[in-house]
């Protein structure tokens, strides 16, 4: 697995380092190609042409590959947990190709989620020339999973994150195999990135000064804003994805780039990802009404560029939505209660962090994505805290994962609500038993076990335990389970059911 994973990190962070290269400069231009429109409006006629054509043209590639739109990230979730088919040979030309025409018109998409796609597709070219004909099985799931951790160290300059991000954003467990992977291919994959583009962070803060203890009172409103921001735009994008689904497939992303021209001409601050709204908050200069325009604005373009379902993601503008949140609500501390302006920047951190944790739920991935951008650990207690009362908001509001919503809503549309197993074949594969889950503190044999699987192993520790019939099983203990492929997500679903504790509270609360 390192050395897979070695591999893997440098084919997959050199296929992000051009994708990340690639819509940089077609973000310059577009900004450069409203500015033009506004000095001579008459290019507004080859504009919409171009648009009506790149459009229909992204349009038809999304209907070839349907697993190619969007952000990526629900499609490579499903590839590993939900046995999806992925076909690099198309996926990758279509994540080019369509999120480069897409950029070059400014909509209001993230670069990280088709990052993580094309990192998984260079894991499982890799992994379909190392292993011949064994394919679709568990273990080429782990290489794809250290390929999507490469394509977020890569895009982010962020190993430690995309490490954490396999484990909590896509397998949501812990598994020694999948992180021998994850780290190889993340280190390997930041290293390419940093010798490409500089040992400069995507998001560089600069120096921020540490948020004096007397402050810390703040954190509660900031988490709070943070997990109704995050809600706030989980349900924009599901909202406007939903409308956009009552129109013939070919009009969406036309009407995206339409919405794009005014955008464009007024306020282009608000085109492409969002990494520069996110220094503005910081700075907190333009003031207090227009970090509220550009807030409400960037929420809604966007809503309507993700929502017609062209190649792009919403991984950096759900982070500048955020840190344009924090720094509103600084200013207006600071205008109105006299905070210091320099508690700003933290602000914007700090709700920016939450907000990601809030509609994503993988607080300690955006924990480790702050603390690895900022360069510093002085911010992570306030970081941290505000980042877990906004995930709290969030379950309280009932929220679901951005990415478990999206990738359930792609398997209907593809009619695979109801699919069948995938042929994976045998395997073996870890489960985490939790604190409080149904298997808790029950012997082997008392268990009610789903049908095509065999417990052959328990981890407790240091110690690994061959289990028999009247081996206690404690919170904590990792289970090795040989499954039959046929069976696997049958197995999956219900061994999560007896191991995860957040499955018996949500059945006590249900009941």
């Amino acid at each position: 697995m390192a050395g897979a994973g070695v591999l893997i990190g440098l084919l997959s962070g050199v296929l992000v380092v051009i994708y990340r290269q690639g819509i940089e400069l077609s973000i310059r231009f577009a900004r450069w190609m409203y500015a033009q429109i506004r000095i001579t409006p008459w290019l507004i006629a080859p504009w919409a042409l171009s648009a009506i054509l790149i459009s229909l043209l992204i349009a038809w590639m999304v209907r070839k590959e349907p697993m190619a739109s969007g952000s990526g990230i629900p499609q490579t979730d499903g590839v590993v947990l939900s046995g999806l088919k992925m076909k690099w040979q198309t996926i990758l030309p279509v994540r080019f190709l369509g999120g480069l025409l897409a950029a070059l018109f400014g909509l209001s998409l993230g670069r990280e989620g088709p990052s993580i796609q094309i990192g998984a597709s260079g894991a499982q070219f890799l992994s379909h020339r190392m292993r011949g004909e064994k394919r679709e099985d568990v273990q080429e799931h782990y290489l794809v999973t250290a390929g999507a951790a490469a394509g977020l160290s890569a895009a982010f300059s962020a190993p430690l994150s995309g490490m954490m991000f396999a484990l909590e954003g896509i397998h949501r467990s812990f598994s020694p195999a999948i992180l021998m992977g994850a780290t190889a291919a993340s280190l390997t994959a930041d290293f390419v990135s940093k010798y490409c583009f500089g040992l400069t962070p995507v998001l560089d803060f600069g120096d921020i000064r540490q948020l004096p203890l007397g402050d810390y009172m703040w954190l509660i409103p900031l988490g709070i804003i943070a997990g109704l921001v995050g809600s706030l735009m989980n349900r924009s994008l599901l909202g406007l994805q939903t409308l956009y689904g009552k129109l013939p497939d070919w009009l969406r992303p036309m009407i995206a780039m339409a919405i794009a021209l005014p955008v464009g001409l007024w306020l282009p601050d608000v085109l492409g990802g969002g990494s520069n709204l996110v220094q503005t908050a910081e700075r907190g200069h333009p003031g207090l009404l227009m970090l509220c325009i550009l807030l409400v604005v960037k929420i809604l373009f966007t809503s309507t560029s993700f929502g017609s379902g062209v190649p792009g993601g919403i991984f950096m503008p759900i982070l500048a939505v955020g840190a344009l949140a924090g720094g509103a609500f600084g200013t207006l501390g600071h205008d109105l209660w006299g905070l210091s302006a320099q508690a700003i920047p933290v602000f914007a951190v700090c709700v920016m962090t939450g907000t990601l944790a809030a509609s994503v739920k993988t607080p300690i991935t955006s924990i480790l994505l702050t603390v690895e951008m900022s360069g510093t650990l002085t911010h992570m207690l306030p970081v941290a805290a505000a980042a877990f009362i906004a995930l709290l908001v969030s379950d309280l509001l009932r929220t679901k994962p951005i990415y478990g919503v999206l990738l359930e809503r792609y398997m209907r549309a593809q009619g695979q609500a109801a699919k069948l197993p995938g042929n994976l074949g045998s395997g073996i594969m870890d489960f985490p038993l939790e604190m409080g889950a149904p298997a808790d503190g029950h012997r082997v044999r008392d268990v009610a076990w789903p049908s095509g699987c065999l417990i052959i192993g328990l981890r407790r520790g240091e110690h690994e335990i061959v289990p028999r019939g009247d081996t206690m099983l404690r919170g904590g203990d990792y289970l090795i389970v040989l499954f039959s492929g046929q069976e696997e997500q049958t197995v999956r679903a219900a061994l999560r059911g007896l191991c995860d504790a957040e499955e018996t509270e949500s059945s006590a609360s249900s009941s």
